[in-house]
């Protein structure tokens, strides 16, 4: 006696078949529509746009149509032929077998498994209603409508769906075969055959349409996932372009707004240029934030460095440094006002945050800015004698311990570019040393 795990593994493949039979006859839907091409769903004429649609449907069209041919041959032909038969049809009868012919053809692409099934009904009916020959059942309009409608079914349903409508139609179409008697056995197989190559096509063009959904999915997934690492990177550049230009900008100014009172001593005047000087700062500090965010957040697609500050501010950034108090000397060699833009502003920027923290951590220092093109590199080196010993000290001990943000987005942009900097102390001071691959913009 067999285990019961065995009985259930031998019932199961019953228990799908019993699945598809009650699904397709029964409680099976059909799945929604798929979106139509544009030449199948041309948009409305201007003409017509008081219309309650925006797109004609060429397919509904076309089904109506050919359900309407259909509809009007069968009568004429049914009518014609009546007056020959042993029992002549009476007109409603002919009406009921003409839209047997028809009927389901005009729901298939709204409802098609609703279709099947009233085709499944309707045929049969319509056959005993002629009561005369089942050659009936195989006649044109009934094979037009029939393979129809089971395209529709396999094109919109569920494997299993679509494998019980098959079942059904093989089961009629043989039991008809067999009542026929010796005259339509090769007519059957013939018609089997030809629900079974509707049935293939239809799945098959079901199962494209579903892995090109599938793919399109994927790829709106993509693009939302480059989108949002786009933001996210966005976000990384503004925060970094943010930090340089506030950084340097904040440096002198609280230096400024430190020594201003010392220098003036009570002097109005003094005074009074000292903030006229912090003011200036301040605004210049404002409109370069302004171009970042402008720039960063171009939706014309242009680069973020375009607008930006390059090597050719060099003098300006040495005045502003001069400003606070240290001593700049810059030293240039090569031809630096024709580096590419990402280049010159990566370089900018070094220059700029190694300025700025040569303000915070060796205040009075001597600075040495040494730029030079050497080939296909840029080559800076910027370096302070640490100022006084105790701040020397101080800024030592400071940047020992923390790096900050300022030399890891100095790292960044080297990186960026395929370059590297090295930044660490140098005797009583400290030294940057970056160098930057020139690449050529495409």
């Amino acid at each position: 006696m067999a285990s019961p795990p065995a009985r259930r593994a031998r019932l199961r493949p019953l228990a799908r078949l019993a699945r598809a039979l009650v699904a397709s006859a029964w409680t099976g839907r059909a799945g929604p529509p798929h979106p139509r091409p544009r030449w199948l769903a041309p948009r409305t004429p201007g003409f017509l746009s008081l219309l309650p649609f925006r797109t004609i449907d060429l397919v509904l069209i076309a089904d109506l149509v050919l359900a309407f041919v259909l509809f009007r041959a069968v009568q004429a032909l049914l009518s014609s032929d009546t007056a020959h038969l042993a029992t002549p049809l009476d007109e409603g009868e002919i009406v009921f077998i003409a839209a047997a012919s028809s009927l389901p053809l005009a729901l298939r692409d709204r409802w098609p498994l609703m279709a099947w099934r009233l085709a499944a009904v309707l045929i049969p009916w319509g056959i005993a209603t002629r009561g005369q020959d089942l050659e009936a059942v195989f006649s044109a309009d009934a094979v037009i409508m029939y393979l129809l409608v089971v395209y529709a079914v396999a094109v919109r349903c569920e494997r299993h769906i679509t494998i019980g409508v098959w079942m059904i139609s093989v089961a009629a179409l043989w039991v008809l075969g067999i009542q026929s008697g010796p005259n339509l056995p090769g007519v059957t197989f013939i018609g089997i055959a030809m629900v079974t190559v509707t049935v293939l096509l239809g799945y098959n063009i079901q199962a494209r349409r579903t892995a090109a959904g599938r793919l399109a999915e994927e790829e709106r997934r993509s693009e939302r996932a480059l989108a949002g690492q786009a933001v996210l990177e966005e976000r990384a550049r503004i925060a970094r372009e943010l930090h340089d230009v506030v950084a340097h900008h904040m440096s002198v100014i609280a230096i400024q707004a430190e020594a201003v009172p010392l220098k003036a001593r009570g002097d109005a005047r003094s005074l009074e240029e000292g903030l006229g000087e912090i003011r200036t700062l301040s605004l210049a500090a404002m409109t370069e934030m302004r171009r970042v965010l402008g720039v960063l957040r171009d939706g014309d697609g242009r680069t973020d460095t375009a607008p930006q500050p390059g090597l050719g501010r060099l003098e300006e950034l040495a005045a502003t440094a001069r400003s606070a108090g240290l001593t700049v000397t810059l030293r240039l060699g090569g031809d630096l006002l024709d580096l590419p833009t990402a280049v010159s502003l990566s370089a900018y920027r070094i220059v700029q945050e190694s300025l700025s923290n040569a303000m915070r951590h060796a205040p009075g220092s001597a600075v040495t800015v040494k730029i030079s093109r050497s080939g296909d590199e840029l080559n800076i080196h910027v370096e302070d004698d640490g100022g006084d010993r105790a701040a020397a000290e101080a800024a030592k001990a400071g940047r020992g311990k923390h790096t900050g943000h300022g030399l890891i987005g100095m790292r960044e942009r080297a990186a960026m570019l395929g370059g590297s900097v090295w930044a660490g102390p140098v005797g009583k001071g400290f030294a940057v040393t970056a160098i930057l691959p020139i690449m050529e913009e495409a």
